[in-house]
């Protein structure tokens, strides 16, 4: 069994020096330098591929309201769509 205790007091709780703001900007900074950017010839195709898969999803979504609307109709003997 260990001595801790499950909730801590107000007098065991660590104080954390909050980072400044220059300190924050120039560490966002850094971490945004090791990011990877993607080339023209990437972004087109990754939004040619986002831009097809959504179109799809439209048309299956689409088809699947238009189906289940038109059975519904037929089930509870509403007009003819």
């Amino acid at each position: 069994m260990t001595d801790s205790k499950a909730v801590p007091t107000p007098n065991e709780k660590k104080t954390e020096k909050r980072t400044s703001l220059p300190t924050f900007y120039r560490q966002v900074v850094a971490e945004l330098r090791k990011v990877v950017w993607p080339t023209q010839q990437q972004l087109t195709t990754y939004f040619i591929v986002v831009l097809v898969f959504v179109l799809v999803m439209m048309a299956i979504v689409a088809g699947l309201d238009l189906g289940f609307g038109k059975l519904m109709f037929w089930v509870f003997g509403g007009r003819d769509a």
